[in-house]
């Protein structure tokens, strides 16, 4: 057997050895549910033994995700949070109470899962997800929050019978795995309802309620939408659609049993980065000129942010802006304002649109290189501006070391 050794020859090895979406794309989606069945198996892992809250939607099931398991941090539980993709360090998909999991506790199961020989064709998420699992039950989890990878219905974590089910939203994203419609995609996600378990909506759209609607009677599963159940406390500093996200995990956990005070939902935010490790969502990394960076990277999810920016937008806009290859983004470009300085910027994932893909678009300014990209345009802005850096978590990820957060 090929000696691995260190934290970064397993992760390239996880990487090389089991096809990966963060760096594939579409060619790493292996959907359904027998090989995690089977890996959970191979590796004594009960999927069943921590309760758990599982989140699926086109947008926020990440902020969602963060917002549930803060809640529970502050609540004094042991709380296990798996989310993806990561931006820095792999080990920030697998957390406890906001500590990413540890170098050695990846090494030990890569060498666990090696040592067995086994001929599961697993995907990259799959043996992650795995990793995870088996991560939360060592640390003697009292919940888990996880985050669906792509779609639901046969999504590597819908092997899991939740406390609570939660679906954010429904937007055309990944529509080449997903479905074209957003009547499609709402079935997709849909696959995560479980029977007789609670399941909360984040957002009430005609398009989407019958579909969700139907499959919860189907399933005796009660159904909530948050909307419906608006907090009545003192307003919390949250910005746009965050607010709703969080409404959402509030009810989330509401409809489990919990409760929290205007003191705890205060702390949960407060505490975000530290119990969660969540970053690159409306961050402000600069005041002054102000630099705002965000993962935004499908229409939808634009739509909702752009509003928020051009608040806190005092003079010129600048956006930076980076995509994949399998995003159209040319629906994007149009979403940004015409009186805004808008450039590109290729990210170092192998995915990343290229040099002649701006240009086809019609970019004037493209740079190869994210740091430098922001020092440049930095030169050109006054304290009032504002530059938005946008559009993928790859891009976010090419931020210089000292922007790190764990």
């Amino acid at each position: 057997m090929e000696q691995i050794s260190t934290y970064q020859e397993n992760i390239a090895w996880l990487f090389s050895r089991f096809p990966s979406y963060q760096n594939l794309g579409a060619a790493a989606y292996k959907p359904g549910l027998e090989r995690v069945y089977q890996l959970l198996d191979l590796l004594d892992i009960d999927a069943q033994h921590l309760p758990s809250i599982h989140v699926a939607g086109t947008n926020g099931k990440g902020s969602t995700a963060a917002y549930c398991s803060s809640l529970l941090t502050e609540k004094g539980f042991r709380v296990g949070l798996f989310t993806s993709p990561h931006i820095y360090d792999f080990s920030e998909r697998i957390r406890v109470n906001g500590l990413p999991i540890s170098q050695g506790a990846v090494i030990d199961f890569c060498q666990r899962f090696r040592h067995l020989n086994s001929t599961i064709d697993a995907s990259f998420f799959e043996l992650t997800f795995a990793m995870a699992l088996a991560h939360f039950q060592a640390e003697n989890c009292n919940y888990i929050v996880v985050e669906t990878g792509l779609g639901g219905r046969l999504d590597a974590t819908n092997v899991l019978m939740p406390e609570v089910s939660v679906i954010t939203n429904i937007a055309l994203d990944h529509q080449d795995l997903l479905g074209d419609t957003i009547g499609q995609i709402a079935f997709e996600k849909a696959g995560i309802i479980k029977d007789q378990t609670p399941l909360v909506i984040g957002d009430k759209t005609p398009a989407t309620q019958t579909i969700f609607q139907e499959k919860a009677s189907l399933l005796n599963a009660p159904i909530y939408f948050s909307e419906d159940f608006q907090s009545e406390l003192a307003p919390l500093p949250l910005l746009g659609y965050q607010k709703n996200n969080f409404n959402t995990a509030l009810l989330a956990l509401q409809t489990i049993g919990f409760t929290f005070s205007f003191e705890q939902q205060l702390s949960a935010l407060e505490n975000l980065r530290s119990n969660t490790g969540f970053f690159g969502r409306l961050e402000v990394i600069q005041n002054e000129p102000k630099i705002i960076i965000d993962v935004s990277h499908n229409p939808a999810g634009v739509k909702a942010t752009l509003p928020l920016i051009e608040k806190e937008c005092k003079g010129q806009l600048y956006i930076l802006y980076g995509a994949a290859k399998d995003k159209d983004a040319s629906e994007i470009l149009a979403l940004f304002p015409s009186q805004a300085k808008v450039t590109a910027c290729i990210f170092s994932n192998s995915r990343s649109k290229n040099l002649e893909d701006w240009q086809a678009l019609g970019v004037q300014t493209i740079y190869d290189n994210l740091p430098l990209a922001i020092e440049d345009i930095k030169k050109q802005m006054q304290p009032t501006d504002l530059l938005w850096v946008t559009g993928s978590f790859f891009l976010i990820s090419d931020l210089p070391t000292e922007k790190k957060i764990f």
